[in-house]
C-alpha cells in the first residue's frame, strides 16, 4: 500500500476497496517538489553546504541528513538520494568527511579539513535549508504547512475509518479537488 506520509510505496489496494486500483499517490511531503508559480521552479539547497553543517552537530548517515534537511526547511526542502550521495563520496574523495560502517549504515563524520570548511561557510551565509526555504513567499508556505496538516487525517481515516467514513471523506477529496482545481481556472 502506499504511504501518503512518506511518499513511498507501490499502487496497491486500499483497505476494504476490494479489486478496485488506489490510483495516484494522495498528499506526502513529495509534495514539496512540486513547481511554484509562473512555472519557475523554487530555488534549490546547496547540499554540499548543507550536509557540511549537518555534520558540524553529529555524525549522520545519508537518509538522516534527507530527513533533516526536509524538516529543517518545513518541508520546502528535501533533496534526493541522487544529490545526497554523489555529494558524500566527493566529500570524502575531498577528505573534509570520512565514513565508517555503523550498525549496518555508512555515517559521516567531519575531519578537521571539513570543519574548517564548514566554519568558514557559516560565517558569513545562513543555513542552507534556510537559504532553500527563501524562494516560498508566505503564502506558498502557509499552503504546504495546511497540507501537512492535512494528510495525516486522510491517512487516519484509510487505515481506521469504517467503510462509511471512507466513503464520505472520499467524497469530500473529491468535492475539495474539484473546487482546487476551478481556483486555477479562474482569471486573475
Amino acid at each position: 500500500m502506499f504511504d501518503f506520509m512518506t511518499g513511498r510505496g507501490g499502487h496497491g489496494h486500499g483497505p476494504g476497496r476490494g479489486d478496485r486500483h488506489w490510483g495516484p499517490p494522495g498528499p506526502g511531503p513529495w509534495m514539496f517538489k512540486m513547481r511554484h508559480g509562473g512555472g519557475g521552479r523554487r530555488r534549490r539547497g546547496d547540499v554540499r553546504a548543507a550536509i557540511l553543517a549537518l555534520l558540524t552537530e553529529r555524525p549522520m548517515h545519508g537518509y538522516e541528513m534527507i530527513q533533516e534537511l526536509e524538516e529543517r526547511s518545513d518541508g520546502m526542502w528535501r533533496p534526493s538520494a541522487g544529490s545526497i550521495y554523489p555529494t558524500l563520496q566527493l566529500l570524502e574523495d575531498e577528505g573534509l568527511i570520512v565514513g565508517e560502517e555503523h550498525e549496518g549504515k555508512r555515517r559521516f563524520t567531519l575531519t578537521d579539513a571539513g570543519r574548517e570548511a564548514a566554519a568558514k561557510r557559516a560565517a558569513d551565509r545562513p543555513p542552507p535549508w534556510e537559504q532553500a526555504a527563501e524562494g516560498a513567499d508566505g503564502e506558498r508556505a502557509e499552503l504546504f504547512h495546511a497540507i501537512k496538516q492535512f494528510a495525516p487525517a486522510v491517512v487516519q481515516i484509510a487505515q481506521v475509518g469504517s467503510p462509511d467514513q471512507a466513503q464520505r471523506a472520499k467524497e469530500i477529496l473529491d468535492e475539495a479537488r474539484k473546487k482546487l482545481y476551478a481556483i486555477l481556472a479562474e482569471d486573475e
